[in-house]
């Protein structure tokens, strides 16, 4: 393939040496498209990782089944649905993974990563954001488009303006209930009597369905450990099994979900009693989530490549084309390796970085320059793989370091 582009290429390039200058602009757009093929065909499947240009992403793809594989074991046992979240990847090959073929079944945290999954055949797709009045008629239009498309709210003006846009065709607007289990973000308050009395007004509402409880256990993000994990885990889990049951006494039954990544990869006994869990991060895992006690650092699918591209003797650091533009600034304060962990070299400290720089300094000590010339490839452990993921257009993905593929993700809101 690549040879025919060459071709095309070297053709192109012939055909516009005797053209008139109306002419090269009639067919710039030709040679730009062929120049493109040519580039991105510039790096070839199978070829190592370390022959990218860096700053890159790269996952490998064997530990990121491993982790999809692990997850669905866990909830398969305890019989409880898994509804994987797409948010940190927002890729179909992953998803894919994460769904185990079926496309059904997930969660979004943007109206565009719904759109995307419902353009390539996912269906049973739930919008885990509390309805932003803007897009309701977004909503409205995945709501008649797939067999199920469900939304969440936490507030009666939200479930007015559902209420403003009746569904055609007989259908009905799916909702759950986001309930704030001591989170401290979205959702209506547990222990609220207005918890209770904005379920009852959905379940009462002509043209919507209470399809669910859904509360997000990221309070687990603080913990330090899997005893911790399960307190808080425990904690969250019987909050909305104790809603649950402050439906059933007023007549309504619907679904129940809780998730987060350190909660359902340290899952309890107690979430057997679940409808559903929704986690996300799990197919990547990171640093925060090895420093929390969900996974260990060899079960971390992503890294980014970088290249030391300057010394800076006076001031003891190298400089990285690795910035916060690749990487993100999350981690900032959090590991005494500074904002991710520079694997293979415990002893040095990601210091600080600018958009497009990185600088680096031992822990301690006086750097030997001699084992880090210029062009040395670092490999960079995210401390957030979500918002490193969402540094990058493209994630080129291998297997055991031999490039398989590339993966895009989608983007916007």
């Amino acid at each position: 393939m690549l040879s025919v582009f060459l071709k095309l290429q070297v053709k192109f390039r012939l055909q516009v040496i005797s053209l008139t200058l109306p002419q090269v602009r009639d067919r710039f757009d030709t040679c730009v498209c062929v120049c493109v093929c040519v580039c991105v065909c510039s790096v070839m499947e199978g070829d190592h990782i370390t022959t990218l240009s860096t700053p890159v992403m790269v996952v490998d793809v064997d530990i990121v089944k491993r982790n999809a594989e692990k997850m669905r074991e866990h909830w398969t046992k305890l019989g409880v649905t898994l509804r994987p979240h797409m948010k940190t990847h927002k890729t179909l090959e992953c998803g894919d993974i994460m769904t185990g073929g079926s496309r059904s079944c997930i969660v979004v945290s943007t109206l565009a990563e719904a759109g995307f999954y419902a353009d390539h055949g996912y269906d049973d797709i739930l919008y885990a954001y509390s309805v932003p009045f803007d897009k309701v008629e977004r909503c409205a239009v995945l709501a008649e488009r797939l067999s199920l498309f469900q939304v969440l709210l936490d507030h009666r003006d939200a479930l007015e303006q559902l209420r403003k846009r009746p569904l055609t065709d007989r259908r009905v607007w799916h909702v759950w209930l986001k309930l704030d289990c001591d989170n401290g973000r979205a959702g209506v308050l547990h222990s609220e009597p207005e918890a209770l009395r904005l379920a009852q007004a959905i379940s009462e509402s002509e043209g919507v369905e209470l399809t669910g409880v859904y509360a997000h256990c990221g309070n687990t993000y603080g913990c330090r450990g899997a005893e911790q994990i399960h307190a808080v885990a425990h904690e969250t889990t019987t909050l909305v099994l104790q809603f649950m049951e402050k439906l059933k006494a007023v007549g309504i039954s619907c679904k129940s979900s809780i998730g987060s990544t350190p909660s359902c990869s340290q899952p309890i006994s107690d979430m057997a009693k679940l409808s559903e869990v929704h986690p996300g991060n799990y197919v990547f895992f990171d640093v925060q989530q090895s420093v929390i006690g969900s996974c260990g650092l060899e079960d971390v699918a992503v890294r980014v490549l970088s290249r030391v591209i300057g010394h800076s003797p006076h001031r003891n650091q190298l400089l990285l084309d690795c910035g916060w533009s690749a990487l993100s600034l999350d981690g900032a304060g959090k590991l005494p390796t500074g904002y991710a962990v520079i694997e293979g070299h415990p002893d040095l400290r990601l210091l600080s970085m600018t958009q497009e720089h990185g600088r680096v300094e031992p822990l301690s000590g006086q750097l030997d320059y001699s084992r880090y010339p210029l062009g040395t490839l670092l490999t960079i452990i995210p401390y957030h793989a979500c918002a490193t993921a969402m540094m990058h257009s493209v994630y080129y993905v291998h297997s055991g370091g031999r490039l398989v593929g590339k993966w895009t993700p989608t983007r916007g809101w």
